[in-house]
């Protein structure tokens, strides 16, 4: 098909700069992209017939770290404060 019907994975790397410039960076043109990532999420991992919990923990391991990322500092503050 076209190459901008092509998904990420089926591009070759001679073609990546026409590809990106194919992409449309608009409000709405992102919020679809993270939209078709989330289907395509949702139907490898989350809506399988014979699946099991992998797709439900790693969106529970992946939330687990981003939320240890935000509050690093907060953590590495109280470490001091409770031992001196």
């Amino acid at each position: 098909g076209p190459l901008s019907e092509r998904p990420l994975m089926e591009v070759r790397l001679g073609e990546l700069h026409t590809w990106i410039s194919t992409c449309s960076f608009s409000a709405r043109g992102l919020l679809g992209a993270a939209q078709r990532a989330w289907s395509s999420y949702c139907a490898k991992y989350i809506h399988v017939k014979q699946g099991g919990p992998a797709g439900i923990s790693m969106l529970l391991a992946g939330y687990c770290l981003l939320s240890y990322g935000w509050n690093y500092q907060h953590f590495k503050q109280h470490r001091w404060r409770k031992y001196h």
